[in-house]
């Protein structure tokens, strides 16, 4: 792979749903209808989402608590298991291309320094880490792919929040002129933006990877 040398950013923070994982927001909510009783039972997309999903992805509800809490707010009776509501949640986890983790090592060599940014929380880590060991042997999910590792519900922060950009510039050392952000969410790139950071949009019918890609774009336009 033809990359440029680090130049105007050496420092580039992903995003991980939408960037490195293929997702599908729908899934789990048509999941959780098969569950519940209730039409719509999921308030869940990329633009918002329920508070309780929002104190999932910043460690201020346990997963029993989640759990628990779905169950009253969308009817969802004790014969469903925890495992079955687990699965229904990790639904929006799809697959790694393959592409996109070798675009990382690549980046790496020549010399970037990578970090990882990501709403999440633990029962998603859990289970893109085992797609991550099943279909790419990477017992460490992306520990090893990255220099640090930024999860929500770890850092008690969640994007768009300001605050948590800040937070990795400072704990890194980063000028945020000299660093690149890419996420699939508009309303993040541009907190990112308001905090100085160049900011890539990644849009439905983009890759990181590959022909086309803009991040690939901006390092060469930027070398």
């Amino acid at each position: 792979m033809n990359l440029p040398s680090p130049s105007r950013y050496p420092n580039l923070i992903f995003d991980l749903g939408g960037v490195l994982i293929n997702i599908d927001y729908d899934a789990p909510i048509r999941a959780f209808r098969a569950l519940s009783g209730l039409a719509e039972p999921l308030a869940f997309n990329q633009q918002a989402q329920a508070p309780v999903f929002d104190a999932l992805e910043t460690g201020q509800i346990s997963n029993g608590e989640f759990r628990e809490r779905l169950r009253e707010m969308y009817a969802i009776g004790p014969t469903v298991s925890d495992e079955a509501m687990d699965a229904a949640w990790n639904a929006i986890l799809l697959d790694f291309p393959a592409e996109r983790l070798t675009l990382l090592r690549e980046l790496r060599r020549a010399g970037y320094r990578l970090f990882l940014l990501s709403n999440t929380n633990a029962l998603h880590r859990v289970a893109f880490d085992a797609i991550l060991a099943r279909d790419h042997g990477l017992a460490d999910g992306l520990l090893g792919q990255f220099e640090r590792v930024y999860y929500s519900h770890e850092v008690g922060l969640r994007k768009p929040d300001e605050a948590i950009f800040r937070y990795v510039l400072t704990e890194n050392g980063l000028i945020s002129s000299e660093t690149l952000f890419i996420d699939d969410s508009p309303q993040h790139v541009v907190a990112a933006r308001a905090v100085g950071l160049g900011a890539i949009w990644l849009q439905k019918h983009q890759s990181i990877a590959g022909p086309g890609s803009p991040l690939l774009h901006a390092l060469h336009e930027s070398a």
